[in-house]
């Protein structure tokens, strides 16, 4: 009897040592490897929260209810194998954006991109280390600014469209990781940058999986780039889901679908642990343009009713007094 006494809590102890190093695996993130500046991290939900090595994260629960009215810590904001199926409402608040018709094929669109671009999985993650994220708009009040060694310092740096940074270094900085972009805006990009392709129609997806592959798609509602140059195993697709997410919580229905420049800083929000915020809203003359641009028509941006600017800055200012963002204005 005493025998098998020994060999019972030799069992279990070889039991909590097995569910130790699995939870030690699950959630403090200790594997074989180490965390880099270039991982992907799935947001995760505030009961499986990840912990983290920053003084303070913005996943942390927050003491203000307007932050977590809005923040939705189990949305995901990436479109993978696992997460292609769009809800109707998604479905059809999508299509409505830029009038597409039909959905029948969406399905097939979906799974021809996902047979030419990898779908995106789950990195090792080191809760010792803290990841920092620099969202740098292409406002005009960049210039002059001298922001670009603050920017570069950060691990992940997100641009959008076609920001440009050659000869605007001291001010914009020089590292990207993360380019934000749509068919329309698309530019090649360095080896090891994420593209990040903001889907505003169907046909988009078709552009993405053309644009690697067989560059029969030259056209959506003007000429594209039928090619481009960039790494398609960092390609991330951000789902309809997520940006109806934004429309709905945080725009609240002010403009017809959020910006590019707001997507990108609540992408930050949801896959990062600090956030800060950079050119974004009007320059110190009160003109709306890009920083590496003639301001030839300074108001053109806050009225093309796509977009509602004046909103989303307002948005931006209350993430800052609320503490869950650094806004360099």
């Amino acid at each position: 009897m005493q025998h098998w006494k020994k060999l019972w809590a030799a069992a279990a102890l070889c039991m909590v040592l097995v569910l130790w190093q699995v939870h030690q695996s699950l959630y403090l993130g200790h594997s074989g490897s180490s965390w880099r500046p270039g991982d992907m991290l799935w947001p995760l939900s505030v009961s499986e929260a990840k912990p983290c090595g920053c003084a303070s994260c913005i996943v942390e629960l927050s003491s203000s209810a307007w932050f977590n009215e809005q923040y939705d810590s189990a949305i995901n904001p990436l479109l993978t194998v696992h997460t292609s199926k769009i809800a109707p409402d998604v479905l059809l608040w999508w299509l409505k954006l830029q009038g597409s018709k039909s959905h029948a094929q969406l399905q097939g669109i979906i799974q021809q991109m996902f047979d030419i671009l990898p779908s995106p999985t789950v990195d090792a993650w080191n809760p010792s280390r803290c990841r920092t994220c620099a969202v740098v708009g292409n406002s005009g009040r960049l210039r002059g600014s001298h922001y670009g060694r603050e920017i570069d310092s950060h691990h992940w740096v997100l641009r959008m469209n076609r920001a440009q940074t050659a000869g605007f270094e001291e001010d914009v900085g020089t590292r990207t990781t993360h380019r934000f972009m749509y068919p329309e805006s698309a530019v090649d990009l360095q080896p090891g940058v994420h593209l990040v392709l903001v889907p505003f129609k169907p046909l988009d997806l078709k552009w993405v999986t053309s644009a690697f592959s067989t560059g029969e798609l030259r056209y959506t509602y003007t000429r594209v780039k039928q090619f481009i140059e960039a790494d398609r195993s960092k390609v991330l697709i951000l789902n309809p889901a997520f940006l109806k997410y934004i429309h709905d919580k945080w725009t609240q229905h002010h403009g017809r679908y959020p910006s590019t420049g707001l997507t990108a800083l609540l992408f930050a929000l949801h896959t990062c642990d600090q956030v800060a915020v950079f050119g974004y809203g009007a320059d110190n003359n009160g003109n709306w343009h890009h920083y590496w641009e003639a301001n030839r028509y300074p108001g053109a941006f806050r009225k093309t009713g796509v977009h509602n600017a004046g909103f989303e800055l307002t948005l931006i200012k209350k993430l800052a007094a609320e503490g869950k963002i650094s806004f360099y204005n």
